[in-house]
């Protein structure tokens, strides 16, 4: 970031903050963060089989539980997601804020396990997640749950004797992410989607054989002003923030989500919490359509 865009974001910061009084307050605090967006996305490719032709995988990431988002938030969340029809469920890291002072009870695992999707929940680590000696008993509700971690390893997921590849790999900041490993034995020609907490991380994927990466992470930044943007971004989500990215050559798209919760300040601000919903289609499918 250079000196201009640095202080042109530290005063539109101090004026967002002095700012927040009254009805900017409330909404900022009270009313966006809890105003969920659905953005749908369709994901075209030859390479994705015709059995998996509108095939829908959901993405939700960043919940941060207990820091303003609370488990009853949580649980509706649950019911829009589940009212979705998803296939398949993925989850890109920071489930709760502090796992040291979180208060863990069974009802978070409840919560979980009532996500259905016929093709199976997966999750990777983000950085909360391993913080707070969180590593174990993340790992842990999340397994009790039915959520498989993808920790720099993949799986394939099978439809009608048909495939495609879901990998995943460690958060970058307080884990070790390894993306040769994690596609280590995978079929490079397959259909391949990556999951990866931080959206930098794409500057790892994007030469490889790879073809969507999906990431939270930033949470858009939180706050967004006009002519400014976002306010600040953590490490690792300085490059790509939030939306969609089409790599030069065509081959690698990311797709960063703005996350459920927040952090550090309970505020949104242009900036509406998000999940995602992925549409599958087959490049193939017009083409074969005369077959029927």
């Amino acid at each position: 970031m250079n000196r201009r865009t640095f202080l042109k974001r530290m005063l539109g910061g101090s004026a967002f903050i002095v700012g927040l009084s009254g009805s900017t307050y409330y909404y900022a605090n009270a009313i966006e963060p809890f105003w969920l967006h659905i953005q749908r996305e369709t994901i075209q490719s030859d390479l994705i089989p015709k059995a998996f032709n509108d095939f829908k995988i959901i993405q939700f990431s960043d919940t941060h539980i207990g820091f303003h988002y609370h488990l009853a938030a949580f649980k509706e969340l649950v019911q829009q997601i589940n009212a979705l029809s998803p296939d398949l469920i993925v989850f890109t890291g920071d489930l709760v804020d502090d796992p040291d002072s979180f208060n863990w009870s069974n009802d978070l695992t409840d919560a979980l396990q009532q996500l259905q999707a016929p093709s199976g929940k997966y999750w990777v680590y983000g950085n909360h997640d391993h913080g707070g000696y969180g590593t174990d008993i993340v790992k842990r509700v999340m397994s009790d749950a039915q959520f498989t971690l993808l920790q720099n390893e993949h799986t394939v997921i099978n439809q009608q004797d048909e495939s495609f590849i879901l990998a995943g790999v460690d958060d970058m900041i307080l884990g070790n992410p390894n993306l040769m490993q994690a596609l280590q034995g995978s079929n490079s020609e397959n259909f391949t989607v990556l999951l990866a907490h931080e959206p930098d991380f794409a500057e790892n994927v994007k030469d490889s054989s790879v073809h969507v990466q999906l990431s939270g992470h930033s949470h858009g930044g939180q706050i967004r002003l006009p002519f400014i943007g976002h306010l600040y971004t953590p490490i690792y989500a300085k490059k790509y923030i939030h939306g969609t990215y089409h790599f030069p050559n065509d081959h690698f798209s990311l797709y960063v989500n703005k996350g459920v919760g927040t952090t550090r300040m309970p505020f949104r601000f242009f900036c509406r919490p998000e999940i995602h919903v992925f549409t599958l289609k087959s490049g193939k499918t017009q083409e074969d359509s005369g077959d029927m």
